[in-house]
């Protein structure tokens, strides 16, 4: 469902999403997903390297500050 709002006139429209509004909703959500799980990797693997060094990441901070 699409929310239209025509700010001149306060109308309000509400309509169901056409097939490239979909398909771009579904390529939208795909790279959203794509950005979180590789937002998540590097988490993990920073976090995986502050312990193996055995350093918070305070400590990391001001070591390369």
């Amino acid at each position: 469902m699409k929310t239209i709002v025509n700010c001149e006139t306060g109308e309000v429209v509400q309509r169901e999403l056409n097939k490239a509004e979909k398909d771009q909703q579904k390529i939208d959500e795909v790279e959203v997903a794509a950005r979180k799980a590789e937002a998540e990797a590097k988490s993990t693997a920073k976090a995986a390297l502050l312990s193996k060094l055995g350093i918070s990441e305070d400590e990391a901070k001001l070591l390369l500050s």
